[in-house]
């Protein structure tokens, strides 16, 4: 026993001596993976940056270098693991391109070594080609409602009831998916040319005790104007509301121009109710802090001001309720659950789509600036795209992205949803020109990938107390599912 203890002690003291002969370097060369702190780097080979039109069956393939050895390279596309883990400083694989949707993806590669060091992920956005229309695996029902007209904005109940505003002043109750043949409520007095009308609906926090359903409309009564009106449900009905409840929230300026008058309203997580306004074609008064256009306001839930709104000090009246500025027409916006992180997306004009993150007191920098900006003073959107290809496309901002007017956003929750795990805490957004459903991926800085397309104009977009993912389009609902 003791002999064959000396002899493997033996044997490891030589196997080391001539590890570290091969080493030549000591602790400075890198060789004892315990001290090895040089990360490999990792470079995608195939396919090519900017790559358009890739179908069927293509290779992904990567080389790696480190100082003492690469020990494994990983693949990812579109954020989620891919294909079998290579060794040593080259590896290849098969990627299906008919699995996934028809658009933008991103492929990404990174290496490690022995001593558990990971290389920066280097990757490509590249366009797959087909006619693939949701991710294999998902479940697209583009006719989970049909028969609205001119549908604007939605929002579901936690009792599971999806309140619906039609653009002519009705709002429709999708109960057990179904659309109900009486309207919740129908307003009067309302102009609905152009993008008036009935724009957005939100629910309050607690609106199981409260009952409690805001409404953004055009409304003729005195001036032209847009208005925050309150309803509340009917105890014996729930399905229609109580005659006698409504209170007005807020009334906005007189209108001129019959666009861009934004309309989305949604609580944070301050309980606050948020109201995106948009600048009413006159883009000057998105940088005035004394006009409540192209600006999101926050209130309290009786349309009281909250005193710690960052301008309340320094304005009167209702442009105290001014909370960011800057914006053309933030038609929607989303706040993540948890969190209460805010995307607005705000319409661009002639060339860019935004989406920015809201912070209090953040000029984002409409008409002075559009898109992607350095502009002093102003908060830079987290994403663009543009409303025609880059050239080359996918180099610029927003790759291959292109469409008109960004007009949906939902944050799938980071926990508990139906989708895969990968897919949590992504913010999904939607064109209404080009009908694409995108995904920005929020774990790996602005990566965006094509989620899916839907029949017609989507307007507004939310995550089901299922998990599922709704699109309401001006003609019905499109539900995402998985599996």
């Amino acid at each position: 026993m003791k002999k064959l203890g000396l002899s493997v002690v033996a044997s490891a003291g030589l196997a080391l001596l001539a590890l570290a002969s091969c080493g030549g370097g000591g602790s400075d060369g890198g060789t004892n993976p315990g001290t090895d702190t040089t990360a490999p780097a990792a470079t995608l080979t195939a396919p090519a940056a900017a790559a358009a039109g890739l179908t069927g069956t293509i290779t992904l393939s990567a080389t790696a270098t480190d100082n003492v050895g690469v020990s494994a390279i990983e693949f990812q596309i579109d954020g989620q693991a891919f294909g079998a883990v290579g060794s040593g400083g080259t590896h290849s694989v098969q990627l299906d391109t008919t699995a996934y949707t028809a658009g933008q993806h991103v492929v990404r590669v990174r290496a490690r070594d022995a001593a558990g060091n990971v290389s920066a992920w280097a990757g490509a956005t590249v366009q797959f080609g087909g006619t693939r229309t949701q991710p294999t695996g998902f479940t697209r029902n583009t006719s989970w409602v049909t028969g609205l007209t001119n549908a604007t904005a939605f929002a579901q109940a936690p009792d599971g009831r999806f309140f619906v505003a039609e653009q002519g002043g009705t709002l429709r109750i999708v109960k057990n998916g179904a659309l109900l043949a009486t309207p919740f409520i129908t307003l009067g007095a309302l102009d609905s040319s152009g993008e008036r009308g009935l724009i957005g609906v939100t629910l309050h926090p607690n609106f199981a005790n409260t009952g409690w359903v805001y409404l953004y409309y055009t409304t003729t009564v005195g001036t032209t104007h847009n208005r925050i009106l309150r309803v509340a449900v009917n105890s014996a009905n729930p399905d229609i509301f109580s005659v006698g409840s409504e209170s007005s929230i807020a009334d906005l300026p007189t209108l001129g121009a019959t666009n861009h008058n934004g309309g989305a309203m949604h609580f944070g997580s301050d309980d606050k109710l948020y109201v995106g306004v948009g600048e009413n074609a006159v883009p000057a008064d998105a940088q005035d802090l004394n006009v409540p256009l192209g600006k999101l306001l926050r209130f309290n839930d009786d349309g009281s001001i909250p005193t710690d709104n960052p301008f309340y000090a320094s304005r009167t009246g209702l442009a105290r309720a001014v909370w960011a500025y800057g914006l053309r027409n933030p038609y929607t916006f989303a706040v993540q659950p948890g969190t209460g992180r805010i995307h607005i997306n705000d319409v661009g004009e002639g060339t860019w789509e935004e989406i920015d993150v809201g912070t209090a007191g953040a000029n984002y920098g409409w008409p002075s600036t559009e898109g992607p900006t350095a502009a002093a003073g102003v908060t830079a959107p987290l994403f663009a795209y543009k409303h025609s290809a880059t050239v080359p496309p996918g180099t610029g901002p927003g790759g291959f992205f292109t469409g008109c007017a960004i007009s949906g956003g939902a944050f799938y929750p980071s926990t508990g949803g139906s989708f895969p795990a990968g897919y949590g805490g992504s913010y999904f957004f939607a064109d209404y020109c080009s009908a694409f459903i995108g995904r920005l991926d929020l774990a790996n800085g602005t990566d965006a990938y094509t989620f899916g397309s839907v029949p017609g104009s989507p307007v507004d977009m939310l995550v089901g107390l299922d998990g599922a993912l709704y699109v309401l389009t001006r003609t019905g609902i499109t539900r995402f599912s998985a599996p």
